[in-house]
């Protein structure tokens, strides 16, 4: 059976006090609509609708930056969930197979929930996501009958009656898309808010003698996102989560609460991360790594074996091959480490490339930037870069070369050579003792005179 996502994500987002839209805000570095997207990608559909209203621009270009095929509707007043749903069809025009309505403020909803509902929609024509909270507030209430869903209840228009009923509805429904369509077509707006409500297809359905039943899922996977609070817990839902699921796989987590990771994160079983931890977007560690603590990783791939920090920082486009090792303070931009490559205190590395087993000695700089554009910097196998070495980029240093300490390299440095770039040192017998007698007596003065 073919499937679509319809996607509502046109809502503002008031109480989110902000001048970006509701569902780009971020969830462990990636905007909450591209969680919701994950999610539906789990029924592998084969179309994907996102309904945009609110600064649609934008949230129709990060619909596409995570899935480019997916198509972006405009609905220009915002009437109401059937509404929304109902901007969907022209972009549905000639699809056949079942359509499940998703929200993009509402990140959580599992693959486990997912095959559910769409394991329901053998038996039944309407599928609606139900859940059973510990407060069930405002939430709307669904009506049931055994298995059978009879309608849904807003709570504005429920009576007390139906209010003490503790279903709640989570706003995911699934139907055939066709028959959905329909179905909203009959949806009117005659109730406390004067909005065109999704809920309503239920008792349609059930008019029509077509069948509705729910599946049910923790409260959790039902968590809408409408202030920065729920922001705030939403991201703390994350990252429990998250951390759990690594420790399942083999991950060894030192302290967990104090590590943070990206929506993307990825970690192979007997990697070790230490305290203080955080990862960026685009990170992948591979087995038996080692992250040490206070470190922070993005953009970058740590192989089998490697050493990461303390205090160590990898940007984008860093390259880790196995048991690489970068020490407390060092920072790797776009630059592969190769394979036994030691870089352990107190250095930059940059736009470069280093060959096997190569020693980078500590407070060595890769000077790649001239102001305008960036040099690449080219070290060769077993090479020893001796400390507070300049390399000014571009610039090759060759395999088995060496480098002095306190150097200003600005030229190649020939295989197996040494380069050597200091200024002569001067010294002046006696001159330090003369120097600062010198400046005591100016400074004595000085004070006589305030």
């Amino acid at each position: 059976m073919s499937t679509a996502l319809i996607i509502l994500a046109a809502g503002k987002g008031t109480r989110m006090m902000s001048d970006t839209p509701k569902v780009l805000h971020e969830i462990a570095h990636a905007p909450m609509l591209w969680h919701a997207m994950r999610a539906g990608q789990a029924l592998a559909p084969d179309r994907t609708v996102v309904v945009t209203g609110h600064d649609a621009e934008a949230v129709a270009a990060s619909a596409r930056a995570y899935d480019p095929d997916a198509t972006c509707v405009l609905q220009e007043e915002q009437l109401g969930t059937g509404h929304a749903v109902a901007q969907a069809r022209p972009a549905l025009d000639g699809f056949s197979g079942d359509a499940i309505v998703l929200y993009g403020d509402t990140p959580f909803i599992s693959e486990e929930t997912l095959a559910a509902m769409q394991a329901a929609r053998q038996t039944h024509d309407v599928v609606v996501l139900g859940f059973e909270p510990a407060d069930p507030g405002r939430y709307g209430r669904l009506v049931t009958e055994g298995t059978s869903l009879l309608r849904i209840v807003e709570w504005k228009d429920a009576t007390d009656e139906e209010r003490a009923i503790n279903l709640c509805n989570s706003g995911v429904i699934a139907a055939d898309s066709d028959k959905l369509f329909e179905l909203l077509d009959g949806v009117g707006n005659d109730n406390a808010s004067g909005e065109y409500y999704l809920t309503d297809v239920v008792g349609l359905a059930r008019d029509r003698g077509l069948s509705a039943t729910v599946v049910r899922c923790p409260e959790s996977e039902t968590l809408g996102i409408n202030s920065r609070a729920e922001l705030s817990a939403a991201e703390a839902q994350f990252q429990s989560r998250a951390r759990a699921a690594l420790m399942e796989d083999g991950v060894s987590l030192q302290a967990p609460d104090t590590v943070f990771l990206a929506w993307d994160t990825v970690i192979g079983r007997d990697a070790q991360v230490e305290p203080n931890v955080i990862f960026g977007p685009g990170v992948t560690v591979e087995t038996g790594a080692r992250i040490r603590a206070f470190s922070h990783l993005e953009g970058c791939h740590v192989s089998r074996g490697a050493v990461v920090g303390p205090y160590a920082r990898l940007r984008p486009g860093a390259e880790l091959s196995e048991d690489v090792h970068v020490g407390n303070f060092v920072e790797i931009k776009n630059a592969t480490l190769a394979a036994g490559v030691k870089a352990n205190h107190l250095t930059y590395i940059g736009d470069a490339e280093v060959g096997e087993r190569t020693n980078i000695g500590a407070g060595t700089i890769t000077c790649n930037y001239d102001g305008v554009f960036k040099h690449q910097t080219k070290i060769g196998r077993d090479a020893f870069i001796g400390s507070d070495t300049m390399l000014v980029a571009p610039i090759s240093v060759g395999d088995g070369a060496m480098t002095g300490s306190g150097s200003t390299i600005t030229e190649d440095v020939p295989p197996g050579a040494l380069g050597l770039g200091r200024a002569k040192q001067v010294t002046k017998p006696g001159f330090a003792r003369k120097l600062m007698d010198m400046l005591r007596a100016r400074k004595a003065a000085q004070g006589k005179k305030d």
